[in-house]
């Protein structure tokens, strides 16, 4: 620690913290356009100049200096900063002086106007005039996707995307060529970004120079009502804002969230909003002589209670969708036992992951945050850059830290930082098991090592004999010990924790998802629309959900549902975390919240939940789950339970562990509706196709 003055206040601060974080610290507002607490420093906007005692007669850059380079008095008196003297304030206004030199007055025409670090800085700590009367530089806007708008005119040079692409996306899409006057933001060859993160410089830059292209002129910030929620693209549950002008979402930002995504979110999950009001149901649809016809809620009801009372509970069944919540799932579950059925499954893709075999089976044990502990990582059958954008970031964070050996089995595929690739499949796996393979004495010499098991490893025929052999492994290796569990299961679906964590699983008697889709008399889809429907076998099947996708082609009813932004929801993410999303909007037409759905159609078939509000459900689902009323916590696994698995492990299949996500932009109803999902997902076939050539 160190201490040191900062207009006259002693504080202490940790001895790597630069001036201005110790300014900040003190609550001392110094300026900024460069400087980013998660970037490296680049010292170049000379914005948050104060002056030091004792130090060179000018103003020093606060962002560049670190509280061990400045020097007490020679008495012991403390350093002393000042961030509010004559020379201070002459220098800040020369500095945004010369920054507005060559910047149009694009102001009034700006989407970052309203919320432009520029705009708020001159006027705080700039003067009323002039005194440049040549004319300003003009440069090319660059053309770098169907995402980022660019108006290079406005670019003022902080570096600030560059150093993002680089560092924390892991790949150097943009850069600053030229000198002096000349010197331009670029991709270069002028390209589209390919980073799945690349969304989140609109975020970082301080100026309008990099705004949202779809966002572009639809709205003002200060017209738009703002809601606090959580993504469901993924199973990290990543903090976001829904931005809402009456019923429309017209953009979604991200929440600082350290536990979670610190600051960042993926692409699909900030430019998904279109997807959320394009082919949405509406209304009810009852499929008559062959083809659905809109209906009355009546009329749907009543075409499932007559399809209800002529068969019996064991051929009826539910599969849960990826986005779905923990009420509504419950509020199904519920209805489904008084129907005397056991056939629930949320595991829509057929993973191997059972409740019966404990919390910590299915979880991401040493939790988001806790890869930065880590100092070995083997990842098995995932690809986390398409499956967690967000998560491979923050292993990407950790490898860039240095002496954190990565190994993969898998597929290989660019993850944005080196690994060693160990093989393709389940040999590789049991070489690592029994020691043989090099990499295993990577996992025992490291003192917190971590395994992360993709569903591309779990959703195959072996898929519980190649958890029984990771689980193996980690008991084996250290993985799993007193004070440290790096047993970590990377989830896809926003639903499977919380499905698993309620038990939405099939009973003694019950019936799996794939067996149900083919054998089922009365089959309940709750926004399920990753099954493979050419097998579909169910006689009568109801569709509860948002938008007009597989599961509504396939539906012999229709309900229609609410989305996640249309909705107030609990999601368990991939670490075991429980979560609130909130309302931001209502949904259109006849459609109604997915429990409110489920609890009127128990009325009519005379099953009625003892539920009237969404309050009363979730008194009901605490009593029987605790855990979900801990709102932004971890219910504790008991590491036991990982080796307890291990000694299930058997005989594994031979072929290689393949990703789940073949398209990263195309996952869900939502994407898949999405008219800026479908161009960046031709973009990036066009990619791919143009780097196998």
């Amino acid at each position: 620690m160190a201490k040191l003055k900062i207009d006259g206040k002693e504080i202490e601060v940790p001895d790597h913290y630069t001036l201005i974080q110790a300014c900040e610290e003190a609550g001392a507002e110094v300026p900024r356009f460069c400087f980013h607490e998660r970037l490296s420093v680049a010292g170049n906007c000379r914005m948050c100049l104060v002056e030091v005692k004792g130090g060179p007669p000018k103003p020093q850059a606060s962002c560049a200096m670190g509280v061990r380079d400045i020097r007490g008095g020679p008495n012991g008196e403390l350093p002393e900063v000042f961030t509010n003297t004559p020379m201070v304030k002459k220098a800040r206004e020369g500095v945004m002086e010369f920054l507005l030199i060559n910047h149009p007055l694009d102001c009034p025409i700006c989407d970052q106007g309203g919320e432009c670090d520029l705009q708020d800085q001159a006027m705080a700590f700039g003067i009323d005039s002039s005194r440049y009367q040549e004319d300003k530089r003009a440069v090319e806007d660059k053309y770098i996707g169907p995402l980022v708008k660019t108006v290079m005119n406005r670019c003022i040079h902080c570096t600030r995307c560059v150093r993002f692409t680089t560092e924390v996306a892991g790949i150097s899409e943009l850069g600053l060529i030229g000198r002096g006057e000349d010197a331009e933001i670029t991709t270069y060859l002028e390209q589209a970004m390919t980073s799945e993160l690349q969304g989140n410089v609109v975020d970082l830059c301080p100026v309008g120079a990099l705004t949202s292209k779809p966002f572009a002129f639809t709205a003002r910030p200060w017209e738009l009502n703002k809601t606090e929620s959580i993504d469901v693209m993924d199973a990290l549950g990543s903090a976001i804002r829904v931005d809402t002008r009456g019923r429309e979402v017209m953009r979604v930002l991200p929440r600082v969230n350290e536990q979670i995504n610190e600051e960042w979110i993926s692409d699909k999950t900030r430019f998904i909003w279109d997807g959320l009001k394009t082919q949405r149901l509406d209304k009810p649809y009852v499929r008559k002589d062959g083809r659905l016809q809109a209906a009355t809620w009546s009329d749907a009801f009543a075409a499932i209670k007559s399809a209800v009372a002529a068969t019996s509970g064991d051929k009826i069944g539910a599969i849960a969708g990826d986005l779905a919540s923990v009420e509504e799932m419950y509020a199904l579950s519920e209805l489904l036992k008084s129907l005397g059925s056991e056939n629930l499954d949320c595991r829509q893709d057929g993973t191997a992951l059972d409740p019966s075999l404990g919390r910590a089976s299915y979880i991401f044990n040493p939790t988001i945050e806790g890869i930065e502990a880590a100092d070995a990582l083997l990842i098995i059958g995932a690809t986390p850059r398409f499956e967690a954008a967000v998560l491979n970031s923050r292993i990407r964070k950790r490898w860039r830290r240095g002496k954190f050996p990565i190994g993969v089995i898998g597929e290989h595929a660019d993850l944005r930082y080196s690994y060693d690739y160990l093989g393709a499949g389940p040999d590789t796996l049991a070489d690592v098991v029994s020691g043989s393979h090099a990499f295993a004495d990577v996992l025992k010499n490291a003192q917190k090592p971590m395994i992360i098991i993709g569903q591309g490893a779990l959703i195959r025929e072996d898929g519980a004999e190649v958890l029984a052999n990771a689980a193996k492994l980690a008991a084996a290796f250290g993985v799993v010990k007193d004070g440290w569990n790096g047993f970590a299961v990377l989830h896809t679906a926003a639903s499977r924790v919380g499905g698993l964590d309620l038990g939405f699983v099939p009973g003694a008697k019950g019936v799996n998802a794939a067996a149900m889709l083919s054998s089922m008399d009365v089959l309940f889809l709750l926004g399920a629309d990753e099954l493979d429907f050419t097998r579909k076998g169910a006689k009568f099947t109801v569709y509860i959900g948002s938008h007009g996708d597989n599961g509504a082609h396939n539906a012999d009813v229709i309900l229609p549902a609410a989305t996640y932004t249309e909705k107030s929801g609990t999601w368990v993410n991939t670490e075991g975390r429980v979560q609130m999303g909130n309302r931001a909007g209502f949904a259109p037409g006849d459609a109604r919240e997915d429990w409110a759905v489920i609890r009127a159609l128990s009325d009519v078939l005379g099953k009625k939940l003892p539920f009237d509000s969404l309050r009363e459900l979730r008194s009901k689902l605490y009593a029987a789950f605790p855990h979900f009323a801990g709102i932004d916590e971890i219910a504790e696994a008991d590491s036991a339970q990982i080796v307890a698995l291990a000694k299930k492990a058997g005989a594994m299949g031979k072929s290689g562990f393949a990703s789940p996500i073949k398209d990263f932009y195309l996952t869900n109803p939502i994407a898949r509706a999405s008219a800026v999902m479908a161009e960046c997902s031709a973009l990036a076939r066009n990619n791919f196709q143009a780097a196998a050539e």
